[in-house]
């Protein structure tokens, strides 16, 4: 009884301090970040394009 109590005391205090840890991310942040990743995704999808063009030129 006396293991199985420090044990999850153990682990109770283990997960508040891995929770406590974490970084939390603002609002703006999200934001940035997801603007971010949509400008990436449109210059990929610019440089398929391109390159589809490239290769669609070349064969002719």
């Amino acid at each position: 009884m006396k293991k199985s109590l420090l044990m999850i005391v153990f682990a109770f205090a283990t997960l508040s301090i891995a929770t406590s840890c974490r970084e939390e991310k603002t609002t703006g942040e999200k934001i940035e970040e997801g603007m971010d990743d949509v400008g990436d995704e449109i210059e990929d999808g610019a440089d398929e394009v391109e390159d589809a063009v490239d290769d669609a030129t070349d064969d002719n």
